[in-house]
């Protein structure tokens, strides 16, 4: 029984994941809002993952689907980490500005 996923030619889910990424690293460098960033580091990660499946799929080797299970474990906890510091952040200064937050240096 013949996958789907090979169906589709690889260079269509790395130009896929290529367009993910630059959205992502685009919304790093452009927004100054916390949770933005936050959101395009998830899209950043989100894109290496369908790429990681992609060509896991269609060499049929599961360590890249093992190494996506790994980084999504990562991806949870930097979100967690990061929406406790950014409610901190919040809770004292009433902005998660990120320029705003240059103002905290000592």
């Amino acid at each position: 029984m013949e996958q789907t996923i090979n169906i589709i030619p690889i260079q269509y889910y790395m130009l896929l994941c290529t367009l993910l990424f630059v959205i992502g690293v685009a919304g790093v460098l452009i927004k100054r809002n916390a949770l933005v960033i936050f959101m395009s580091i998830e899209i950043m990660l989100n894109s290496v993952n369908l790429l990681l499946v992609a060509f896991s799929v269609y060499h049929n080797d599961p360590a890249g689907q093992i190494f996506v299970f790994f980084v999504m474990i990562v991806a949870a906890a930097e979100v967690a980490v990061g929406l406790a510091l950014v409610v901190m952040v919040y809770r004292h200064t009433h902005s998660i500005d990120i320029d705003f937050l240059n103002k905290l240096k000592w």
